[in-house]
């Protein structure tokens, strides 16, 4: 056997590669400032704040300063800033602002850092940190230009975060699609094949499998296999309607929402009530039967509705039908939006026939205003607010000093 020598080389490897990319991941905002005329003259530093937006895995805002934020200006201008709302160390971002022009000629005014480099680089900002422009517009030009309309501002805005990442080859991935054993198992109910329980609901007759159904609800399990009804094959519903009680069963095959309850916006009928709703009446059926995920989408769906109109409403439904989630929300929003909200009807059942509700929104209350003491004065005072006007058509817009 021939032995290695001295001058034997090994074999060369293939050479591994990696690269290193550096860009923005971008995310934009419309900001609309409604009531223009009557935020001026709210002081030098005291802004108005958008709802806050993600982009990057943060959460940021915009800061409108009607009256400006230099107090050596005088007022002179009006100036906008983008805030990192969400905790967060070292962030690094661009931005764009564009003030819209709303006469139809697109002539925009646009302030952007995405198309010019910058000496230092992109802006570093920790919580609460801010970039923008303390001179954004001349306030008595704005007033007399074709940016504001019927006493109405549009601010767009666009963040961009730094992310840097390190892309190397990788081998071909196989993709796995999505679940679809709610689509079979939906199948399986609209097929009623192997079906071995009926319900009538209100003179509607609806066929289901009794171990799907005990396998996601309590009641169910309890009724066909620990109760008397173990051997039934026909259940009458006396406490559901047929369509509410169809769309429960919808969930329990699919884990869905119906399309009726996804595209139903509760709180635009004039005469209705949430309760009454679709949605409504599912919440509380989701309950009754211990679907708790259910509940949990009903009360998402819900959360979107919430205005200065619909919140005590809303709260009380998400008290009766244990609606933690959605409760904690709707006593949020009425504690900040106190003033507005105690001069709508819905406040007034409120105080008439929940005390125990009113009980807690005090201490909610109670909590902001904590916050407020805590925050270095940087935001009003809730109890501050009962001298104030209020939006009483539609969201809320805070103001912050």
């Amino acid at each position: 056997m021939a032995g290695s020598t001295a001058g034997d080389k090994s074999p060369l490897l293939s050479p591994t590669s990696s690269r290193s990319v550096t860009e923005t991941v971008n995310g934009s905002h419309k900001f609309v400032i409604q009531g223009y005329s009557l935020a001026k003259g709210m002081g030098v530093g005291k802004h108005i704040a958008s709802d806050n937006f993600m982009v990057g895995g943060y959460q940021w805002a915009i800061y409108f300063y009607p009256d400006g934020k230099n107090p050596e200006d005088n007022s002179a201008y009006v100036s906008v800033f983008i805030a990192l709302a969400s905790e967060g160390t070292d962030v690094r971002a661009l931005f764009e602002l564009t003030l819209v022009d709303q006469s139809g000629k697109e002539k925009h005014k646009v302030h952007s850092h995405f198309d010019r480099s910058l000496e230092s680089g992109p802006y570093t900002l920790k919580y609460r940190g801010s970039m923008g422009y303390k001179r954004f517009f001349r306030r008595a030009l704005l007033e007399t230009s074709d940016f504001l309309k019927d006493d109405c501002l549009k601010i767009n805005c666009t963040v961009g975060v730094v992310v840097s990442a390190v892309d190397c080859p990788r081998l071909h991935s196989i993709r796995v699609p999505e679940s679809d054993i709610g689509t079979h198992f939906g199948m399986l109910l609209e097929k009623k094949e192997g079906s071995d329980i009926s319900f009538v609901v209100a003179g509607e007759k609806f066929r289901g499998h009794k171990l799907v159904l005990a396998a996601r609800s309590p009641i169910f399990r309890s009724k066909f296999f620990e109760g008397l009804e173990e051997d039934n094959t026909e259940v009458e519903i006396t406490d559901l309607e047929p369509k509410v009680f169809k769309a429960m069963l919808h969930f329990i095959y699919r884990d869905s929402l119906t399309e009726d309850v996804q595209l139903e916006t509760p709180s635009t009928s004039p005469t209705s009530l949430v309760s009454d709703s679709l949605t409504g009446k599912l919440l509380a059926a989701a309950d009754k039967y211990g679907l708790d995920r259910l509940r949990l989408m009903c009360e998402s769906h819900l959360c979107k509705d919430i205005s200065v109109k619909s919140v005590a409403e809303i709260l009380a439904l998400a008290d009766r039908c244990n609606a933690s989630e959605l409760k904690a929300v709707c006593l949020r929003f009425a504690a900040e939006n106190l003033a507005a909200v105690m001069r709508t009807d819905g406040f007034e059942h409120l105080k008439e026939h929940c005390p125990t509700l009113q009980s807690e929104l005090l201490k909610t209350i109670a909590g902001c205003d904590e916050e407020c003491s805590s925050g270095g004065g940087k935001t009003r005072s809730v109890w501050a607010q009962l001298s104030d006007g209020g939006d009483t058509n539609g969201r809320r817009v805070r103001q912050r000093t």
